[in-house]
């Protein structure tokens, strides 16, 4: 379903004053509670990415689920909604920028700002250029070389978004220093899960299901799309194979060391026959 330009425009202005403002709003409100600039800066900057991961998903439900042909039906929100995200990216990239600044401030480490812009595009390289990816390549593949065709694709793609909540809970509870709670174990498990599902397993699925739509094995759909197809694909999933090794990573972390802390925390026995209270 094609969009005028002037749709566009008023779709790309949405999304880049609703971002932004979002975040500025959800600062200003922590603000207003007394917390730290550095603090409400970084919280802020995780709802509003995981509000954009709950409209994404939102809507790629309502658009997988009401294509029937998934090659040949269309829905209206497919490319509005691309429209309307394609701000996030950008704006993504300065509030990325910002929690890395004040990450610096908080370590007391002193850096010019061409020191930490540095610094930055060094420790979050990957991230910063998926984001531009999106811009530069997936936004006007997405609108303008697919011609309408294949939205239900597009519409899974979205529900990649689900897992994002999670990441963004667990990136705050360790800012807090709350690695050891319950709710950042659960929070891992369920961040596990969902990515490997919506953002790993989900690349494969996308092959399975059209190769069903055409009535031809598995194996042999990579050889009947177009190459740009298994080039994107391949571009795509890379770097969330590689992230989800990290959280992979990060989870035996943190559960291996809760174990040995709850193993020498049972073994050493109290000074002078003492037991002190728990107090957890």
């Amino acid at each position: 379903m094609s969009v005028s330009v002037l749709s566009m425009w008023r779709l790309l202005v949405a999304g880049s004053v609703f971002f932004p403002g979002l975040f500025l709003a959800c600062k200003l409100l922590l603000k207003l509670q007394r917390w730290e600039e550095g603090d409400a800066v970084m919280v802020s900057a995780r709802v509003v990415s995981s509000i954009q991961a709950l409209m994404a998903s939102s809507a790629g439900y309502i658009i997988a689920s009401s294509c029937q042909d998934i090659m040949e039906d269309q829905h209206w929100l497919t490319s509005a909604y691309i429209l309307f995200a394609v701000p996030y990216f950008v704006y993504d990239i300065y509030a990325m920028f910002l929690c890395h600044w004040y990450k610096t401030q908080v370590k007391g480490h002193e850096a010019t700002p061409l020191s930490t812009v540095i610094g930055y595009l060094r420790r979050e390289f990957l991230m910063v250029l998926h984001h531009v990816v999106m811009v530069l390549v997936c936004f006007p593949v997405s609108v303008f070389w697919r011609q309408g065709k294949g939205d239900y694709f597009q519409g899974v793609m979205f529900l990649a978004e689900m897992s994002t909540p999670s990441v963004c809970l667990g990136k705050i509870l360790i800012q807090y220093k709350l690695q050891q709670t319950l709710l950042h174990k659960l929070n891992g498990v369920l961040m596990l899960v969902t990515f490997f599902i919506c953002r790993v397993v989900l690349f494969p699925y996308l092959y399975f299901a059209y190769g069903r739509y055409a009535s031809i094995p598995l194996y042999l759909v990579p050889v009947s799309v177009p190459w740009q197809c298994n080039v994107g694909a391949g571009l795509l999933m890379a770097p969330q194979v590689y992230w989800f090794c990290l959280i992979c990573r990060g989870a035996f972390r943190l559960f291996t060391r809760g174990q040995k802390h709850t193993h020498t925390h049972t073994l050493t026995p109290p000074a002078n026959g003492y037991k002190p209270p728990h107090t957890h």
